[in-house]
């Protein structure tokens, strides 16, 4: 069982930096992939990593994404990969959908978590399941925004 938070991970990417532009190619106007994400600082008793990629700016509510658990314990996930278990993001559908804002610039969250234990979730398994059954989990987390704008 983890206890108090140690200090954040640190999550980068090469391919856009925190509170800038996501390039148009990780979108629904571009490949629709996902960009690499590197992760730093991951606590040396982590058994998995989680990432969530959300954007809270959606006309109906927060819109999922990408969900994805029990990552292998590396420092990045490489671009247009799925390493770990995805769950259902916004649209119902186990991958990675890429920004899309029916209007104005969105922030997305690219969060991720390390673990202290492999997760047992089936893959219809949805954010708020994933959020459930890691509470008591997270040794640390850290994220990263990106922003995108299809008018720009």
């Amino acid at each position: 069982m983890a206890t108090a938070l140690k200090k954040p991970l640190i999550v980068t990417s090469p391919d856009f930096l925190n509170n800038e532009m996501i390039p148009a190619k990780y979108t629904c106007i571009g490949s629709d992939t996902n960009p690499e994400i590197k992760i730093t600082d991951i606590p040396q008793n982590t058994e998995s990593l989680a990432l969530i990629v959300d954007d809270p700016d959606a006309p109906n509510g927060t819109f999922d994404h990408w969900v994805m658990w029990n990552i292998p314990v590396v420092g990045k996930i490489e671009r247009n990969t799925a390493p770990g278990v995805q769950g259902k993001n916004g649209k119902g559908e186990n991958k990675y959908t890429g920004p899309c804002p029916p209007n104005g610039t969105h922030h997305y969250n690219f969060k991720v978590y390390a673990l202290d234990v492999k997760l047992d979730l089936p893959p219809d398994s949805d954010k708020n399941a994933l959020l459930k059954a890691m509470d008591k989990h997270i040794l640390a987390s850290g994220g990263l925004i990106g922003l995108f704008n299809k008018q720009i």
